[in-house]
């Protein structure tokens, strides 16, 4: 177990006073609060504010501070700690299991587990003798969530819209259906109910924040004016609140695929025909929005020749749609008989060599 200096994790001596300490975890916690920070970071911040939490828990209450105190300075942080075994003393071992059922919660583990994270082993074996105390009637820290000691929640507070960014491909863009994509949201702590709290103490589960984040799977219907850079507000998809959920603002790039790319402000497609279709000329059903149409490849068509279907292309900032651009490829069927190689062999033989693309000459 590695000891921890709260007095480190709130920037303060060993003789602050508690005004000192309780200014400075107010700064501490609005800095680290993990609403202030973007999604990336926001699990590195959410650990730091539960640090933060804890130091608080500990500093602010003179029981618990006077028995951390009588560790002395010898300590460093996360040095090799273990408290002196058995009941005698100021400290009393319990297991994580014993501690999260003295704090009101499910087993599970101070750290991990069911409990979904909070206050570390440490704190723990320190102090899960007071809370059995204090949850029996006794006193405890001033703590309570909601951005100050001794003050509790704001009623009334809507929750904070997150942002994401969601990469479509430019097919699914052009022709639309459903986007399945995951997302960790935040949603009301079990142990706590969504409180920050536990009688009069830091939720050991949240480390105060009220809320736990987990994996969630949203089906987003893709919509037919979707473009690039634009923003899809989600509602009720953010962080949870008193009255009512943030949105979710997802901000779309639109990224090329195997057959459809943007170009400018229309889209360019492939479309693959057979050398005779080439040479005779063909009809091909292209899907667009809304449904199918179709091109005629007119004979002769070279490869990289372009066809151009007006208006089927996305719909741009003016509300206009561009161009769909069909690029002619040649190819060949998957499968050939043996009529078909012996007919490409006889035109190797009689034909020369064809050049294009980055093989040039």
């Amino acid at each position: 177990m590695k000891f921890q200096d709260y007095y480190q994790t709130l920037e303060v001596g060993r003789t602050a006073t508690a005004d000192e300490i309780k200014r400075s975890y107010r700064r501490l916690a609005k800095e680290w609060h993990p609403d202030r920070h973007p999604p990336a970071k926001r699990k590195a911040a959410e650990e730091r504010f539960k640090a933060i939490a804890e130091a608080w828990e500990v500093l602010s209450d003179p029981e618990k501070r006077k028995r951390y105190d009588q560790l002395g300075e010898h300590w460093r942080h996360g040095q090799d700690f273990a408290p002196p075994p058995g009941e005698s003393g100021p400290f009393r071992n319990v297991s994580p299991e014993e501690f999260m059922r003295m704090f009101g919660g499910a087993g599970g583990g101070a750290r991990g587990g069911g409990a979904g994270g909070g206050f570390s082993d440490f704190f723990a074996q320190m102090f899960g003798d007071l809370f059995q105390k204090q949850g029996q009637g006794g006193g405890g820290g001033p703590f309570a969530f909601g951005g100050a000691p001794g003050g509790g929640r704001r009623a009334g507070q809507r929750g904070a819209d997150v942002e994401a960014s969601l990469e479509l491909t430019v097919g699914e863009a052009l022709l639309g259906g459903k986007k399945s994509l995951a997302l960790q949201a935040s949603v009301p702590c079990e142990q706590c109910d969504g409180e920050g709290r536990l009688e009069r103490h830091v939720c050991p589960a949240c480390g105060g924040l009220g809320q736990q984040r987990r994996d969630k799977t949203v089906d987003l219907t893709i919509p037919k004016d979707v473009r690039n850079g634009q923003v899809l507000r989600l509602r009720g998809l953010g962080e949870p609140g008193d009255a009512g959920a943030g949105d979710l603002l997802l901000q779309i790039e639109l990224v090329a695929d195997d057959v459809y790319r943007l170009r400018g402000e229309d889209v360019e497609a492939d479309v693959v025909i057979a050398p005779w279709e080439a040479l005779a000329g063909a009809k091909v059903e292209v899907q667009v929005p809304g449904g199918v149409a179709t091109a005629r490849i007119p004979a002769g068509a070279r490869a990289g020749s372009r066809l151009r279907l007006r208006g089927q292309g996305l719909v741009k900032d003016d509300g206009g749609r561009g161009d769909l651009l069909l690029v002619v490829r040649h190819g060949l069927p998957e499968t050939l008989t043996p009529r078909q190689q012996e007919l490409l062999a006889e035109l190797a033989r009689e034909g020369g060599v064809v050049r294009g693309g980055a093989a040039r000459g």
